[in-house]
C-alpha cells in the first residue's frame, strides 16, 4: 500500500511539472525532459554544445602539434650535433691529410665537411623557426586566457541550466501544496516567489548563454585561423630548409665530381696546350754557358721515368712518348719541361708525363736506348 502510495505521489509531481513546463516556455517546441524548450533556447544550448566539443578537439590538435614540433626540434638538435661533428672530422682530414699520392682526396673531404656544416646551419635554423613560428604560439593559444573565460562562461550556464532544473522541481511542489491547501496564503506567497526565482534564472541563463556562444564562437574562430597559420609556417620552413639543402648538395657535387675526374682522368696533351715551348738545345747550351744565377734549365744526375701518359711531338725538338716508356732524364726546365732520351731519340717532353722510377724492369732497358 505505502508502495502505491509514493507511486502515486511521483505520478503527481511529474504532472504539476509539466503544467510547470508549460507556463514558462514550453510552447509548441515543447520537451518535457527540458526545463526551458523554447526553439530559440534550444538553438542556443545546441550551438553552445557544438562550440565547445569544437574548440576542445581543436585544443587537442594544437597540443598535440605542440608535442610533436618540440620531439622533432629535440632529435633534430641531436642530429645537427652529429653532422657538425662529421663536418669537424671531415676537414680535419682534409688538413691533415698526408696522402703521398696527391690531395684529391683531402680536398673533397673539406669541400664535404664545410658542405655539411652549412647543411647543419640551415637545419638548425628550421629548428628554431618551428619552435618560435609554431610551438610557441599554439603553447601560448592552448594555455592562454581567451579559452578558458569562454569555457568558464559555458560551465556557469550549463551549472545555470541545472539550477534552473531544481528551480522547476521547486515550483512543482509550491502547485501541489497550493492545491492542497485551499488557498492559503503563506503557501501561494511561496509559488509567486519561486515563479519569480524560475523567471529571473530563466532570464538570466539566456543572457550567460548568448555571452557563452560569443565567446566561444570567437575562440573557435581564432583557433582556425591560428592553427592553419603556424602549419603554413612550419611547411614554409621546411620548403626553405630542403631548397637551400639541395642549393649546398648540388654544388657539393660539382665540386666533387671534379676531383674524381682528376683522380681517374691522367694528364692529356690538351691539358698541357698552354705551356710555353721547350728551349731549344742553343739556349740550353747558351744558358749552360752563362755563370747567371737565373737560369730556367737545371741540369740534373740522370734518372729514369716511365710515361704515364702518350705525349706526340709537335715539333723536331720534342719526344714522343708512349704509356710505359722509360726515359733517361738529363734536363728539367722550370716551365714544365724536361729533355730525356728514349727508343735512341732525344727531345723535350712535359715533365708531369713522366714519374720517376729508382729500378725498372731488365726487359724493358734495351728499349731507352
Amino acid at each position: 500500500m505505502e508502495a502505491l502510495w509514493k507511486q502515486a505521489s511521483r505520478i503527481k509531481e511529474q504532472v504539476a511539472r509539466q503544467g510547470v513546463f508549460k507556463q514558462f516556455g514550453a510552447g509548441a517546441y515543447g520537451n518535457p525532459d527540458n526545463p526551458f524548450t523554447d526553439e530559440s533556447e534550444v538553438k542556443l544550448h545546441q550551438r553552445l554544445e557544438k562550440l565547445y566539443l569544437s574548440t576542445r578537439a581543436a585544443k587537442h590538435f594544437q597540443r598535440d602539434i605542440v608535442r610533436g614540433v618540440e620531439g622533432y626540434i629535440v632529435t633534430g638538435s641531436k642530429q645537427v650535433e652529429i653532422g657538425n661533428k662529421l663536418s669537424d672530422d671531415s676537414q680535419k682530414y682534409g688538413i691533415e691529410n698526408t696522402c703521398t699520392s696527391g690531395n684529391t682526396l683531402s680536398r673533397a673531404a673539406t669541400y664535404f665537411g664545410k658542405a655539411r656544416s652549412l647543411i647543419e646551419k640551415e637545419r638548425g635554423n628550421m629548428l628554431k623557426a618551428f619552435g618560435t613560428q609554431v610551438a610557441e604560439p599554439l603553447r601560448a593559444m592552448v594555455m592562454g586566457a581567451p579559452l578558458e573565460d569562454a569555457r568558464h562562461l559555458a560551465q556557469r550556464y550549463d551549472r545555470m541550466r541545472q539550477e534552473a532544473d531544481a528551480q522547476v522541481v521547486e515550483v512543482s511542489r509550491r502547485q501541489n501544496r497550493v492545491r492542497e491547501s485551499a488557498g492559503n496564503g503563506e503557501v501561494i506567497s511561496k509559488l509567486e516567489a519561486a515563479e519569480y526565482k524560475l523567471e529571473e534564472l530563466k532570464s538570466n541563463m539566456v543572457g550567460l548563454g548568448k555571452e557563452a556562444v560569443s565567446a566561444m564562437a570567437a575562440v573557435e574562430g581564432q583557433q582556425q585561423r591560428l592553427t592553419l597559420q603556424r602549419l603554413i609556417a612550419m611547411v614554409e620552413a621546411e620548403r626553405a630548409y630542403h631548397q637551400r639543402v639541395l642549393e649546398i648538395l648540388d654544388h657539393l657535387e660539382e665540386e666533387m665530381v671534379s676531383e674524381r675526374q682528376k683522380i681517374e682522368a691522367p694528364p692529356t696533351p690538351a691539358a698541357e696546350s698552354y705551356m710555353p715551348p721547350p728551349p731549344s738545345y742553343d739556349e740550353v747550351n747558351g744558358m749552360f754557358a752563362s755563370t747567371s744565377a737565373d737560369q730556367s734549365v737545371n741540369s740534373v744526375d740522370f734518372f729514369l721515368g716511365e710515361a704515364l701518359d702518350s705525349f706526340k711531338a709537335e715539333s723536331e725538338s720534342e719526344l714522343n712518348l708512349s704509356v710505359g716508356d722509360i726515359v733517361i732524364i738529363r734536363k728539367i726546365s722550370s716551365n714544365g719541361w724536361a729533355e730525356g732520351e728514349c727508343k735512341g731519340k732525344a727531345g723535350w717532353f712535359p715533365h708531369a708525363y713522366v714519374e720517376r722510377r729508382e729500378r725498372v724492369l731488365a726487359s724493358k732497358v734495351p728499349h731507352i736506348f
